[in-house]
């Protein structure tokens, strides 16, 4: 029974850590109902083509005829648009789902890029040091003086629009959000006993960085980029609402709001509007989520 026990043990460990950590948590409502509105969006945008009622990209479906219908309006045929159709006859709802897809991909994988950047970087600056550490601070310094905006502008102006090119861009004027808590979390780090006991056993600089000290420092970097993925769906919207950003045949959400902007003035609000009520819902709940899991890694909130 003793041995029995002593097996079934360490099994329990995993599952109270994800107990003690939906506690924390769930500890504020509003945290939780928007990790449940941002899974529901994330659902939506993996599978918009599922879940739309129409592919609004696909010409044989679209018709000219239906353009600018009300919310809630009938074709001839018979559909109801529940948001509405744009000016060129495209149902406004399947046109969100899929403007999510694409403003979600391109913040998720730029972010990611970005996080993977800033970290080498900042964590090899904490962990060498010197003359490396104060070139790559300076450089980040000077990047974090400009606006992220500015600096995208400035980079697809002289690059052109594009999908891989908004992606580098936006990896451009983030990675440097990542770098400075990267550094300074391993400046932390670094000098704790398991990092001299590693140097001791004469292991790499490389193993000590990547198996040792990033396991460490990987909860703030969690929470910025939780945050900068809402930062950058939101300067991805803006870009291409500047028609700047990503082209016409990949339709994001601030695309969506900038063709429908010039029909505001005759009162065809939808067009605009629930697109950008979207991209607002999105970038809402992502921050209450990073929000909450900030409070949640910051030592001095804990009891």
């Amino acid at each position: 029974m003793a041995k029995e026990t002593a097996k079934a043990q360490p099994q329990s460990y995993p599952s109270s850590g994800w107990r003690k950590f939906w506690a924390d948590y769930s500890e504020s409502p509003l945290a939780v109902v928007a990790l449940l509105v941002f899974s529901a969006i994330l659902f939506i945008a993996i599978f918009a083509p599922f879940v739309s009622p129409t592919n609004p990209y696909d010409l044989a479906t679209v018709d000219i005829m239906n353009s600018r219908l009300a919310p809630g309006s009938e074709d001839f045929a018979g559909n109801v648009y529940l948001l509405g159709t744009d000016g060129a006859g495209r149902d406004m709802l399947s046109s969100i789902f899929y403007g999510l897809r694409v403003s979600l991909g391109v913040g998720a994988f730029s972010g990611l890029i970005a996080l993977i950047v800033g970290a080498i970087l900042g964590l090899s600056a904490a962990y060498f040091g010197g003359r490396y550490e104060t070139f790559v601070m300076r450089v980040v310094d000077i990047q974090l003086s400009f606006p992220s905006i500015l600096m995208a502008l400035v980079i697809l102006a002289i690059f052109g629009k594009g999908v891989e090119k908004t992606i580098i861009a936006l990896i451009l004027v983030q990675w440097a959000y990542y770098a400075r808590p990267a550094r300074a979390s391993a400046l932390v780090e670094k000098n704790k006993e398991y990092v001299e006991a590693a140097k001791c056993l004469a292991l790499g600089d490389r193993r000590i960085i990547l198996n040792h000290i990033t396991p460490n420092c990987m909860a703030p970097l969690i929470v910025v980029g939780t945050l900068q993925t809402a930062h950058a769906i939101s300067l991805e919207a803006t870009l291409s609402f500047l028609g700047l950003g990503l082209p016409i045949t990949e339709p994001s959400l601030g695309l969506l709001i900038g063709n429908g902007f010039e029909f505001m003035y005759t009162g065809d609000y939808w067009i605009s509007i629930f697109p950008g009520i979207a991209l607002l819902i999105t970038i809402v709940s992502i921050n209450l989520v990073g929000d909450q899991l900030r409070d949640m890694f910051n030592p001095r909130l804990q009891r």
